[in-house]
């Protein structure tokens, strides 16, 4: 009887402190998110709007606003940061040609939240006059494109920039396609056609990281239809380090508590969560085990989304991080 009275009051005891943990991490938490609520910049009622299609434009043809860029450079001056390339602007240029075709065609991206603007820059790599010259895209997903460019002339070995604008709709994964047709000044005949190497939009652009309580990521979980499930194939052997490679490459945000992720079980279980710029929902549960024998991870990553394409998208991410990880 005094071994019972004594195992129970230690339950007891264990079960307090257990709850006075978790109730004092669900309190940092919120602490946390309210003081990032508050450095949240907040537009004022009378902050003016500046749209993008009504900007004058400047010398290199692209819209500006020059009072803007004006205070820009009164404040900001001219500072340069070393930083990697991928995450500078060469990461956002496709190469669309070859160096042997007649013309040499690359991309710059500039993803602007719901529409993406390409600059794409068409080198004329012959002593010919191409006249008639135009681009002409596709789009594959829930992409529109809004404004085709227009035809142009391009000397012997001449450059120029043309634009296109795309419309996005929701982050299913989007492929722009297409190609580049000419004619040969003082040559008769069809129009000659040089096809562009595809364009992948990379969905990270629209996901950031979101919270929700344990009771609304069960719903959601129980709702929504669309599951995807990914294996975890990797050369990290420390599941908490492979945690965070997870969450540095899909945007999402682990919410379990760290406190419970301390230790070293050989077992590791997490919910993520995100929500993309269009208020669509990304679950995601992380269920990871360290074989003994090897100490390799094994498990799985299981993603459930109100739509096909995000659930879709999200373990290609998830697939395509893992195989540049291995190769690295």
């Amino acid at each position: 009887a005094v071994v019972s009275t004594q195992s129970g009051h230690y339950g007891r005891g264990a079960c307090r402190q257990s709850l006075q943990d978790m109730i004092g991490t669900i309190d940092l938490t919120k602490l946390a998110l309210s003081e990032a609520e508050k450095n949240i910049v907040k537009t004022d009622v009378d902050a003016l709007i500046n749209f993008s299609h009504i900007l004058t434009n400047v010398n290199d043809g692209k819209a500006v606003d020059e009072l803007e860029l004006s205070l820009l450079q009164a404040t900001e001056g001219s500072k340069k940061k070393e930083s990697d390339v991928s995450t500078t602007a060469l990461s956002k240029v496709y190469q669309l040609t070859g160096f042997s075709d007649p013309i040499y065609a690359e991309a710059y991206i500039n993803v602007n939240q719901y529409d993406i603007v390409l600059d794409v820059l068409v080198v004329n790599q012959t002593p010919d006059t191409l006249q008639n010259l135009t681009l002409e895209l596709a789009t594959l997903g829930d992409l529109k494109l809004v404004d085709k460019p227009s035809p142009i002339t391009l000397a012997g070995n001449d450059f120029c920039n043309t634009k296109a604008q795309v419309k996005v709709a929701s982050t299913e994964t989007g492929i722009i396609f297409g190609n580049i047709v000419y004619d040969v000044s003082g040559v008769s005949g069809d129009k000659s056609c040089v096809v562009l190497n595809d364009i992948h939009i990379d969905i990270m652009d629209y996901i950031v990281p979101a919270s929700c309580t344990d009771t609304e990521f069960r719903k959601m979980w129980a709702e929504f239809e669309w599951e995807n499930k990914v294996s975890v194939q990797s050369n990290i052997t420390d599941m908490n380090q492979y945690l965070d490679h997870i969450l540095t490459s899909t945007n999402m945000r682990c919410l379990t508590p760290k406190q419970a992720l301390d230790g070293d079980c050989g077992f590791l279980a997490a919910n993520l969560y995100a929500k993309s710029v269009f208020g669509e929902d990304a679950l995601a549960n992380i269920s990871i085990e360290q074989l003994s024998d090897s100490g390799a991870l094994s498990g799985h990553i299981r993603i459930r989304a109100k739509s096909q394409g995000m659930a879709l998208s999200l373990g290609d991410k998830i697939t395509h991080s893992q195989k540049k990880e291995a190769g690295a």
